[in-house]
């Protein structure tokens, strides 16, 4: 069955293509053909035509292509090949041929265009998932490529970034130097910057192709029925994120011993530059705490804590009373659940079936199919994938599978919304809802502001480590 199936369109020189369309629909398969990187990179095979300034990429040698091409994937993670962070803007370059005194002017330009001045010399390893998206986009924009395919570029990014990164995009297209190929699900920042939409069908096949406008004029309700979103979408109510009181001192200590709590902790990767600083948090049975703030302000690092992927500098992280890294991990997974920002980090298994079922208890694996149909991944269906064949929205929603079948205490989740259409948003937040209505707390780091209003409760925005607001 192919991934994609169908798609014609002529992209004009200088002008921006938007690919969208459900998770699994096969956006990420065609930004990886138009790349280049089928044949030559991926398993699969390419039919039909498919030119790059009139050559076939097919039969293009890979060196020619990757001249003209700049790619940022869907992982930013998966694209960062050296250890520090102006040696990975500097690797692409030099593959290029530039020459030493060129990269030395453009390597500092290019991070500090991507927000990241000063970065030169971070290790990319420690950097936030934000961060290294910021550092992938820098190194795709450093040589200026005549094309750019772009897969969720805003995906791990904040709301200011998200924004920087549109405001920027829209700066690159009045040029009409580069051409721009963007898989986004977010329509808002998308959609303005499209000359043509091309939104395909959950099968791969092609829905609609056409201006914005014409589009949303001729096709709105094929494109709600597939769960794609819509530039025209109403924003999340601000109310329920906005102003909320300021922190003025530590929460007090309860009563009796929350079901985790996070007190006066420090933590650092390298010396000197520290992630959190004083860290306090009490959440209670169903609880629904969303964490907020800007690339590296330490949301990810308070997810790990929190589960006992990492040890506190300074300060103690219980969970259960007891310290989630000293638990033994088939007991923490009933205690603490946690979905990673990168999803693939967790598959262990050949197949999507196998993967959900690793390590349940026969209650457990009784579930399991349901949980997977209320997720869309029907086990009659994805069960014989492998897991690393699914789009990243399925991954997502796999992991988040695999941890609410276990119905933990404390469920932990790292931007739970990415790449997901409407349909699958609707189906995870239910779900997670479900769960806090049957008492399980809910931990979310997240930059969705949709999500963070629909899910409630309570926002403990960082800045720098610290605690700067914690409100309804």
């Amino acid at each position: 069955m192919p991934a994609v199936a169908g798609v014609s369109f002529d992209l004009a020189p200088g002008a921006c293509l938007v690919v969208a369309g459900p998770s699994g629909s096969g956006k990420s398969t065609l930004a990886r053909a138009i790349a280049g990187l089928v044949p030559w990179a991926a398993p699969g095979r390419l039919g039909g035509d498919l030119r790059l300034d009139g050559r076939p990429v097919g039969s293009t040698e890979p060196a020619a292509l990757v001249a003209r091409i700049g790619v940022v994937f869907q992982d930013p993670s998966s694209q960062l090949v050296m250890e520090r962070a102006e040696d990975d803007v500097a690797f692409g370059l030099e593959g290029r041929g530039w020459l030493s005194p060129a990269m030395r002017a453009r390597v500092p330009a290019a991070l500090a265009e991507a927000g990241l001045a000063g970065f030169e010399r971070r290790r990319t390893a420690r950097l936030s998932g934000g961060e290294q998206q910021r550092l992938a986009l820098a190194g795709a924009f450093a040589p200026q490529p005549g094309l750019l395919v772009l897969d969720e570029p805003t995906a791990n990014l904040d709301p200011p970034g998200a924004l920087a990164f549109a405001e920027r995009l829209a700066a690159v297209r009045e040029t009409r130097a580069t051409t721009i190929v963007l898989v986004e699900h977010r329509a808002d920042l998308a959609w303005p910057l499209a000359d043509l939409v091309l939104a395909l069908s959950a099968d791969g096949t092609p829905l609609a192709l056409g201006t914005p406008a014409e589009l949303l004029a001729r096709h709105r309700p094929a494109l709600v029925a597939a769960g794609i979103w819509l530039p025209d979408e109403p924003p999340p109510p601000a109310a329920a994120i906005v102003r909320p009181a300021p922190r003025t001192q530590p929460l007090p200590a309860p009563p009796a011993p929350p079901l985790a709590e996070v007190r006066d902790v420090d933590f650092a990767f390298e010396r000197g530059i520290p992630v959190l600083a004083g860290l306090d948090l009490a959440i209670e049975p169903g609880d629904r705490l969303v964490l907020l703030g800007p690339n590296g302000s330490g949301k990810s690092t308070a997810a790990r804590l929190l589960v006992g992927l990492l040890r506190p500098n300074r300060g103690t992280v219980r969970v259960a009373g007891r310290d989630p890294a000293r638990i033994a991990p088939r007991e923490l997974a009933r205690l603490a659940g946690y979905v990673t920002q990168d999803p693939e980090r967790s598959f262990l298994a050949g197949t999507v079936e196998a993967d959900l079922l690793l390590g349940l208890t026969p209650d457990e694996r009784a579930r399991a199919g349901d949980v997977a149909t209320a997720l869309g991944l029907a086990l009659d269906r994805f069960g014989a994938r492998n897991p690393f064949t699914l789009s990243g929205g399925e991954q997502r929603r796999l992991s988040l599978a695999s941890q609410l079948v276990r119905r933990p205490g404390l469920l932990v989740l790292d931007e739970p919304t990415f790449g997901q259409d409407r349909r699958g948003y609707e189906d995870l937040l239910s779900l997670v809802r479900a769960r806090v209505e049957a008492g399980t707390a809910v931990v979310a780091a997240t930059h969705d502001l949709r999500f963070a209003a629909d899910l409630g409760g309570r926002v403990v925005r960082l800045a720098a480590g610290r605690i700067a607001e914690d409100a309804p």
